[in-house]
């Protein structure tokens, strides 16, 4: 389990830290808080990607 904060999960994903807050808010992505910040697991977040993908039908990467 590694868990990473909003900045450097924006950065691994390639999208604004404000962006991942306000995915994190609206439940689009797991996250949890610790005290006031959110934190996010990598395996969780990986898991979702790819479960968006499947859905779509794209095809799979290494990720």
């Amino acid at each position: 389990m590694k868990i990473v904060t909003a900045k450097e999960l924006g950065q691994y994903l390639k999208l604004s830290e404000s962006t991942i807050y306000k995915l994190a808010t609206n439940g689009e992505i797991p996250s949890f808080r610790l005290g006031d910040s959110w934190r996010f697991d990598m395996e969780e977040i990986l898991q979702t990607i790819r479960g968006a993908k499947d859905k779509l039908g794209l095809k799979k990467s290494i990720i």
